[in-house]
């Protein structure tokens, strides 16, 4: 069935007349009717997230209905003879309203008690109130950190966490084989039930509850928070209240829940412009830290002041072995910490997540991309505790109340470090100092390269398909001695030839090992169309003066790296 042929049926039932006249404009744009039908949405690291707009390649009522239809057929296929529960959530994004109706409406049609939040709340919470509420499944509608253009839906299960295999084949199956026609968009009112406002307090103390321990004069600690005009507005303030944190001031002109996202170019702690506001009102305030969340508030970007008290800002895996070394120290100090513990990151965060867990006696899990992948490995070590983990794209997780990155509970986390070491005089930036001077100075670099549409796959593919069948020894000057290939399974060792089985799961994810110590990942985004590549560098420290001129040498390492890809 060709393109045309294809869109053809949405200009019939069970298509409303809106979807019809919308398709016909579409055929007066051939590139644009191309890529709304050349595919269906699949499935990624994060469910189904594309551009709104009418076809099988895009969200809208349809793909959204038949994704749920397809969702309820299989809840009611594994749950038989039980009342089944599904918790829903979305956040700031255009159609969110919308779409939460569409949802809500499917399920209900299909005998679902569909737990409904009355207003947009972050995905954390959502993730909680699935627990909570025993629901057997819950859906987040939201395209995360993508451009305004997007929605997106993630499904959860019972644990809190996303689904994985074999959940998620099994669902995709069914939803793929989900005719339109099949859609039951007739709600049944009382199997529609909204959430009492209530939990949001339920919520905050939970949250603060993850954050076990206390720090004296917190009061004192100035913080500046952007909600990024996303969802976590709606919680933050009022936790951040109850815990003490009195000097707390938030940029107005982001603090409106607005799927345009204002002024700013893109709704991602990842990129520095979305601190511009709020470095502005920190150094008005003269603010020690400044906290910033994603739309849905999974991800957290953070600044610090350097010993400069200029502002700079923190990637993810520096944050992330800010938290996590902080944690484990904080339970060595009550002499709590034993082999129960572990930690966990994955595959293309920094390898100094395993120094730390080594240094404390505790394992850290390595896992593929994709947060689902750590809630997994949560719910599988039921004999041990979790203490906290996260990845380089700026999402972490405190203990196990949540099965999701976690920007709110990490919020809390951030603010209550840099208050315990005010008391001392000290600074995150100073922790951080110290941490790289026990282990050594990691630096990682990420290049997200955009490929857009049917082209865009083909090229990215061409790409991966290069590096997979890469013959050279080096990339530049650089040695590697290790090639680990996770969409065959096998590691290379390039001067013995020896090949190793991997031990995770088979992804189309390439790994080059440098005899300096260095790592080079390649991996296509599962969620927006990019290919991404990330470069870890590393090299010891003894002293503070030493920093620049070796931060220096590993920029220099990065930057021979990329050039020698020839991207």
């Amino acid at each position: 069935m060709n393109i045309v042929e294809k869109s053809k049926i949405w200009e019939k039932s069970p298509f409303d007349s809106k979807t019809r006249d919308e398709v016909r404009e579409l055929k007066k744009n051939p590139d644009l009717l191309f890529d709304s039908f050349y595919k269906n949405l699949e499935f990624g690291t994060g469910g189904i997230r594309g551009i709104m707009g009418v076809g099988t390649n895009r969200i809208n009522k349809y793909t959204i209905g038949k994704t749920t239809q397809g969702l309820a057929k299989y809840l009611l296929k594994s749950f038989k003879n039980h009342p089944i529960k599904v918790v829903l959530a979305y956040d700031c994004r255009r159609n969110g309203v919308l779409y939460s109706k569409v949802v809500s409406n499917v399920l209900s049609a299909n005998g679902i008690i569909c737990y409904i939040f009355r207003d947009i709340r972050p995905t954390p919470q959502l993730s909680f109130t699935i627990k909570k509420l025993n629901a057997q499944c819950g859906i987040m509608l939201t395209a995360s950190h993508n451009p305004p253009e997007y929605n997106g839906y993630k499904v959860y299960w019972s644990d809190g966490g996303q689904i994985v295999p074999p959940i998620d084949k099994k669902l995709i199956e069914i939803i793929n084989s989900t005719k339109y026609e099949e859609i039951n968009f007739k709600s049944e009112k009382k199997n529609i039930v909204k959430i009492s406002k209530n939990f949001d307090n339920t919520f905050i103390d939970a949250s603060i509850k993850s954050v076990k321990f206390k720090v004296l004069n917190q009061e004192n600690l100035k913080i500046t928070f952007s909600s990024l005009h996303g969802t976590s507005i709606k919680i933050l303030p009022n936790l951040m209240k109850k815990e003490g944190f009195k000097n707390f001031n938030i940029v107005d002109i982001e603090s409106k829940p607005d799927g345009g996202f204002g002024k700013l170019s893109s709704p991602n702690p990842e990129d520095p412009k979305s601190f511009k506001e709020s470095i502005k009102l920190a150094n008005k305030t003269d603010s020690d830290i400044v906290i910033v969340t994603d739309p849905d508030a999974d991800r957290l970007g953070i600044a610090i002041r350097d010993n400069d008290k200029k502002l700079v800002l923190l990637n993810g895996n520096q944050a992330m072995i800010i938290f996590t070394d902080f944690l484990l120290n904080q339970l060595k100090l009550k002499k709590k910490l034993d082999k129960n513990y572990f930690i966990a990151s994955t595959i293309v965060s920094t390898p100094l997540m395993n120094k730390i867990a080594d240094s404390y006696g505790v394992n850290c899990e390595i896992t593929l991309t994709g947060f689902k992948w750590i809630s997994k490995l949560i719910s599988e070590n039921k004999n041990t505790k979790f203490i906290g983990g996260g990845e380089e794209s700026y999402g972490y997780l405190v203990g196990d109340l949540i099965r999701d990155k976690d920007a709110i509970t990490s919020s809390l986390l951030a603010c209550k470090i840099a208050a315990y070491l005010k008391i001392q005089n000290k600074s995150i930036f100073d922790y951080l100092i110290s941490i790289y001077k026990r282990f050594g100075l990691y630096k990682e670099k990420l290049i997200s390269i955009e490929k857009k549409g049917k082209k865009g796959i083909d090229e990215i593919n061409k790409l991966m398909d290069f590096y997979r069948n890469y013959k050279s020894n080096f990339f530049g000057k650089y040695e590697i001695v290790c090639k680990e290939d996770y969409g065959s399974g096998f590691s290379t060792n390039l001067q013995s030839t020896k090949k190793i089985k991997l031990n995770l799961p088979r992804t189309n994810l390439l790994r080059f090992i440098f005899k300096n110590g260095s790592i080079l990942s390649i991996r296509p985004s599962g969620t927006e169309p990019k290919i991404k590549l990330y470069i870890s560098v590393n090299k010891s420290i003894k002293y503070d003066e030493e920093i620049q001129k070796i931060e220096t040498n590993l920029n220099t390492r990065i930057n021979n790296i990329i050039r020698s890809l020839k991207i």
